[in-house]
């Protein structure tokens, strides 16, 4: 696709979500407390990959949050709710699924593509009970963040384009891919049992079990802890903060320990907030991550968010190597559509203990996301 054809699409994609009227699924109650709600998002991007010696420019779907649909079903029994959950992406081609060999198929969704089959039992003093396809307790704990930009910058850089390989100072594409040199360790959704306490004075404790149910031949058992703790109202500050550990086994492969922790802090009178996120893997490498954003109101349309980040790893792929990823990310809300329009550029660098040099690359993303 070339440059000026892919523009044009994604100008279509963004025009057509913020020309589309505000609207949200709609929610249908019965008289015993029950209630039906669907809700969905679609999340075009325009992505453009540049690794030192050639571009490549495709029309996908941003991996950082891509697009799906689901329902939710609610039943109160007294205090407490019994909730079912289903969603799945629509899959559509990832941002992170294109390479300079590939252009991936525009649609292919299979069984992979379901995030959610999920039923909760919300207690009121013992806290919730959840059993099905869905988040590990780990999920999540990585990312930490009041930048309100997430949707296109956060800790897990390769998203935006992890499926390019480096290419060398010599011109040839290299075995290693954006997305093996750059990792969070966050934990994943699985077919699991999950407990999550209630809040006690801003913290919750979680743990799970779970397998992979949604790949055939699989015989992953992952089981992991998280504490998460938040607060929005210690003076003019919001704070929050995640830390957990997930062990995973699987026949033919090392068993492996990540340990994963986040923090955010936002200066609520003037918006500017920090992220911070670390973790390490007992067989592999360790990362830092670090995030400045400002939030303002500019405009009428709603709240104008930016930030820059900056991502260092090691140990990634192979030892004594170093991978590196600088961004800066702007996402305008317009609030009357229910749209995010956003513009990121992220830069790529890897080193390795070989005799081989790696080029610099970097992607741009522009798009919208646009939930219903």
């Amino acid at each position: 696709m070339s440059t000026k054809l892919a523009v044009n699409v994604s100008a279509v994609a963004l025009a057509a979500a913020i020309a589309s009227p505000a609207f949200a699924g709609p929610t249908y109650e019965n008289d015993t407390g029950g209630s039906f709600t669907w809700y969905g998002q679609f999340d075009p991007s325009f992505q453009s990959y540049d690794d030192g010696t050639e571009t490549y420019d495709r029309l996908v779907d941003n991996s950082g949050s891509n697009s799906r649909i689901g329902f939710r079903l609610k039943q109160a029994f007294g205090e407490n709710t019994l909730q079912f959950k289903f969603e799945t992406a629509f899959g559509l081609r990832g941002s992170d699924g294109v390479s300079q060999t590939s252009t991936g198929d525009s649609l292919s969704w299979d069984r992979t593509n379901i995030r959610h089959v999920d039923l909760q039992f919300d207690t009121a003093n013992l806290g919730r009970f959840s059993a099905g396809q869905g988040s590990m307790a780990s999920d999540g704990i990585a990312g930490s963040d009041r930048s309100e930009t997430g949707l296109i910058a956060g800790v897990s850089v390769a998203d935006s384009a992890g499926g390019y390989a480096f290419r060398t100072s010599t011109g040839a594409l290299s075995s290693v891919d954006v997305g093996d040199a750059f990792t969070d360790y966050d934990g994943s959704r699985l077919g699991r049992v999950r407990y999550d306490s209630i809040n006690l004075n801003g913290f919750t404790v979680s743990a799970s079990y779970g397998t992979d149910i949604l790949k055939t031949a699989n015989d992953r058992e992952t089981y992991d802890v998280a504490v998460r703790y938040g607060n929005d109202n210690l003076g003019d500050f919001a704070f929050e903060a995640a830390l957990g550990a997930a062990w995973t086994e699987e026949t033919g492969k090392a068993d492996k320990r990540d340990t994963v922790g986040s923090l955010a802090l936002e200066h609520t009178p003037t918006g500017l907030s920090l992220a911070l996120a670390a973790g390490e893997r007992d067989i592999a490498g360790s990362y830092g991550y670090a995030k400045l954003g400002y939030s303002a109101d500019w405009t009428a349309l709603g709240t104008t968010s930016l930030s820059v980040d900056y991502y260092d790893g090691s140990d990634m792929v192979s030892a004594g190597d170093s991978s590196t990823s600088w961004g800066v990310a702007a996402v305008q809300k317009i609030d009357n559509y229910n749209v995010e329009a956003y513009l990121a550029y992220r830069d790529y660098s890897y080193d390795d203990t070989s005799a081989t040099s790696y080029n610099d690359s970097s992607v741009i993303m522009a798009g919208a996301r646009w939930k219903f």
